[in-house]
């Protein structure tokens, strides 16, 4: 395929299949009287460096809902590429080329919203991406927070026997160690990812290339069980956030009890 970039152009990019296991219908699940999705949406609109927030989905509810709060969903996805064992970069790559077949080219950057994580700042999405273009070298961006787990401190089991993650550790019994005999760990979350779409389209693998590059962001929960959805329930009690402001200010008429 012939590609047209737009140079310059930055899109977000939310994906929602259907057939969550842990939450049903968790794209769509209540928070605080919005669906989930709605959430993302709004981080997107509210960032002024986003001109299109683009929904990439399988299911025609989902479609509804995420038109319902100005997402765009100008087609749908195959039920193939919504699998519990497709790829991010599987849909990703189905909206590039499919926005150069109806639109006849396709952003520099896509800035990639996961729905699972609907505490966000618009703020911290627009430093994110100043930074981002700051650096040339950059091939892709990932967000990630502090974590307290210490990856060579795990085991996986051998048959019947534990054995470290890092056997190239010539240290005895270096999982035994003190803590802060390692470096600190990160966990990436979804908070935010920047994609350059031409990294995308030059690997048949990988979508943020071989320099991916840090963005540290609080640790304000992903999705995935229910304890999760009262967490972020309790926070949106507490404190002031722009995006559920955004939502009941425009959306007063879509809330539901929650």
């Amino acid at each position: 395929m012939d590609w047209t970039f737009l140079p310059g152009k930055t899109y977000a990019i939310i994906g929602a299949r259907s057939g969550s296991k842990n939450v049903p219908q968790k794209n769509i699940y209540n928070i605080h009287g919005f669906p989930l999705l709605a959430y993302s949406i709004a981080a997107g609109i509210l960032t002024p460096e986003i001109e299109r927030v683009l929904v990439s989905t399988n299911s025609k509810q989902f479609k509804a809902v995420a038109e319902q709060f100005g997402g765009e969903v100008p087609f749908l996805r195959p039920d193939e590429l919504a699998t519990d064992t497709s790829t991010d970069r599987d849909f990703i790559v189905h909206t590039l080329e499919t926005l150069q077949k109806q639109e006849g080219g396709i952003p520099e950057y896509l800035v990639f919203l996961r729905p699972t994580s609907p505490l966000r700042d618009p703020k911290k999405i627009s430093e994110a991406l100043a930074y981002f273009k700051e650096m040339p070298e950059a091939t892709g961006l990932r967000s990630a927070h502090v974590t307290n787990i210490i990856p060579q401190k795990l085991f996986h089991l051998d048959g019947k026997f534990f054995k470290g993650l890092f056997p190239h550790d010539t240290r005895s019994e270096y999982h035994g160690l003190p803590r802060q005999s390692f470096p600190v760990s990160y966990k990436p979350d979804g908070y935010i990812d920047i994609l350059k779409t031409k990294t995308i389209l030059e690997s048949k693998e990988s979508m943020y290339g071989d320099s991916i590059l840090a963005f540290l962001t609080p640790d304000t929960g992903d999705i995935d069980v229910i304890s999760d959805v009262e967490y972020v329930h309790a926070v949106l009690e507490s404190g002031d956030w722009d995006v559920y402001e955004y939502l009941r200010n425009n959306y007063a008429s879509l809330q539901s009890a929650s």
